[in-house]
């Protein structure tokens, strides 16, 4: 007889894998060996027999601690120390209530809720509603949280996987085919419980890398959801704000417009009584009409900015707030925190989100490049099958197998070069994209700090010239009241002053709006207090 060391024998069962048992009496356990793959067998001995280490899984050890692709290295921060050249400390100031002069702090950061500082409960009431209530705010922080759970599916990838299974069968065979039981029952009944364990090792990096891509994609949706907040707060303050200007022409407008009717009627009276000709009581029509159809237009840019400033709120038109700002009872901020230079590619949001992508572009070259490298996988799996359920914990009935793998490409048209080409093409265009970030923030700083201070002087000219035009209307009015002028002459008074009070309003109302624009542009909020 053949001796029973090394002698096959089949199972009652086997399992539908391409495995060969035996017996081996030296051991007293069952082997595996892989038909095909020798080292599957080398390692499967070395697991089973032997305290040593393998060299296969000691050089899989020291390719563990490597990853693929270049290390990222965060861009260096502009080595600039102004924002403007010559840099800007103060600004001018006017004989007005929204005159004052203001400095720029240089070095300090702006608070969290910097729409406090305008010292309006209005505006602190709205901006803490479309905080609440905007869905883009909310579509940001849902993208956000999306992207922190696709990095932990991407954390997965480090550990093993686990599954389990129970199959049952009945089955008859043919009556010219040997019964697989050893019974020689031709119908009968399977049953199979089985266990599966599968591993990945990252030997070259290609997981940490697509963990490390995941990581930059959620500091990237992080940013936007900062740069959506910015971005509402910023424009729910630029709305009233405008809201507040708008209302503030309307009413001048309609002032001008009651007195523009106040002379007509007049000039009729005086027409009836021969002092004055029908011509000057046309002219005076005329400049009531001119008067009238200056408030049409204003009137829809007011509803244009309510229905915004709705939309803002996570409202709809028709639910619009009833708050209605004066733009007079604003307090223009007169210190204003600047961030030194080298901290703005910190604050703002977009441009830590063009920053990140490019995190995530370095390290799809990683990724590219692993995918040419060897992939390794191991696996085990283990179960017994029994003709009886009962019959599934005896030790006859149980089988297991421990495999291993390598796989290399070969050849695939040159796709995986090219790839990891395209990949180091993507990470120069993101370094292309993050430096035009960089410097759109920088000009949208030097913009806004150039801009207050171009305010302060028009404000100061605007106030000069209302009053001017103002004084010239009196005496214009009491000189055409003697009968010294024409009625033409009083006309052009009224023009005068009529675009003189616009223009002070609007130059009041852009130092309110370009501060706005400077914190903005300075990426004002909780982030920038943080860093």
């Amino acid at each position: 007889m053949p001796s029973e060391t090394g002698m096959r024998r089949r199972s009652p069962l086997a399992p539908r894998q391409r495995i060969e048992v035996f017996s081996d009496a030296r051991r007293g356990s069952g082997g595996v060996r892989m038909r095909d793959f020798r080292l599957t067998y080398r390692l499967g001995k070395s697991w089973m027999g032997t305290s040593k280490a393998s060299p296969s899984l000691l050089l899989m050890g020291l390719l563990a601690g490597c990853a693929a692709g270049p290390n990222y290295q965060p861009p260096p921060a502009p080595k600039v120390s102004e924002f403007t050249a010559p840099a800007l400390r103060e600004t001018g100031q006017a004989a007005d209530p929204a005159g004052a002069a203001q400095t720029f702090d240089a070095g300090k950061t702006l608070p969290a809720e910097w729409w406090r500082l305008f010292a309006s409960p209005q505006i602190d009431a709205l901006v803490k509603e479309a905080i609440a209530n905007n869905p883009d705010l909310r579509a940001a922080q849902s993208a956000l949280a999306q992207s922190r759970e696709l990095l932990r599916v991407q954390r997965a990838a480090y550990l093993p996987t686990i599954g389990a299974g129970f199959d049952a069968s009945r089955s008859k065979n043919s009556a010219t085919i040997a019964p697989p039981l050893a019974s020689n029952a031709s119908i009968y009944s399977l049953y199979t419980a089985q266990v599966t364990i599968s591993y990945a090792p990252d030997v070259f990096g290609g997981v940490r890398r697509q963990v490390e891509a995941a990581r930059a994609r959620v500091q990237a949706a992080d940013a936007q959801a900062d740069a959506a907040y910015l971005t509402l707060t910023s424009n729910v303050v630029q709305a009233a704000l405008q809201e507040a200007s708008l209302r503030g022409q309307i009413a001048a407008n309609q002032d001008i417009v009651g007195a523009e009717t106040k002379l007509l009627d007049i000039l009729r009276l005086q027409e009836r009584l021969g002092e004055v000709s029908a011509a000057e009581v046309a002219a005076q029509e005329s400049a009531l009409a001119q008067a009238q159809q200056a408030l049409p237009p204003l009137n829809r840019q007011l509803a244009s900015e309510r229905d915004l400033l709705a939309i803002l709120l996570g409202r709809y038109p028709s639910e619009g707030p009833a708050t209605e700002i004066d733009i007079s009872s604003l307090e223009l901020p007169r210190s204003l925190p600047v961030s030194i230079p080298a901290a703005l590619v910190e604050h703002r949001p977009d441009v830590r989100a063009a920053e990140a992508n490019l995190h995530a572009a370095n390290a799809q070259i990683g990724i590219a490049a692993a995918a040419r490298l060897p992939t390794f996988s191991l696996g085990a799996d283990g179960g017994s099958n029994a003709a009886r359920i009962a019959a599934l914990t005896s030790a006859p009935n149980s089988f297991w197998s421990l495999t291993a793998g390598v796989a290399q490409p070969i050849f695939q048209g040159g796709a995986l070069r090219h790839q990891q080409r395209a990949a180091e093409a993507g990470y120069a265009q993101a370094l292309a994209q993050y430096r035009s970030a960089a410097l759109s923030a920088y000009q949208g700083v030097a913009d806004a700090l150039q801009a207050l201070q171009i305010d302060a002087d028009a404000l100061q000219l605007a106030v000069t010239a209302d009053r001017a035009t103002t004084r010239t209307l009196q005496l214009t009015e009491a000189r055409e009241h003697a009968g010294e002028i024409s009625a033409s002459a009083l006309y052009v008074a009224q023009q005068a002053a009529q675009q003189s009070r616009i223009a002070l309003i609007q130059a009041r109302t852009s130092r309110f709006t370009d501060t706005v624009a400077l914190f903005q542009a300075l990426g004002a909020g909780p982030w920038a207090v943080k860093s």
